[in-house]
């Protein structure tokens, strides 16, 4: 348990940033899942292009690393590219 004025903030700080960060998250697997469901290349695309979007902002806020980031994007892109 937190004893001081300044680990009780960071307390409720970090919980504010766990709940942010989770619902972003959550965003972005949604994002990602959308693209494998379609099966329309020109659909895929557009939905491949606000995941790439989403994910870029995710990991320049540092929400996931650049090569988790990298990574996913590439997957997406092989699976659009593949319809």
């Amino acid at each position: 348990m937190p004893i001081t004025k300044q680990a009780k903030k960071r307390v409720r700080q970090a919980e504010q940033r766990r709940k942010h960060n989770r619902s972003r998250r959550s965003k972005m697997r949604e994002l990602i899942k959308e693209v494998y469901e379609i099966s329309d290349k020109e659909q895929a695309e557009k939905a491949l292009k606000e995941a790439v979007s989403y994910l870029d902002r995710m990991s320049v806020k540092g929400i996931i690393h650049e090569n988790n980031a990298a990574r996913k994007k590439a997957q997406l892109t092989k699976y659009v590219n593949n319809l």
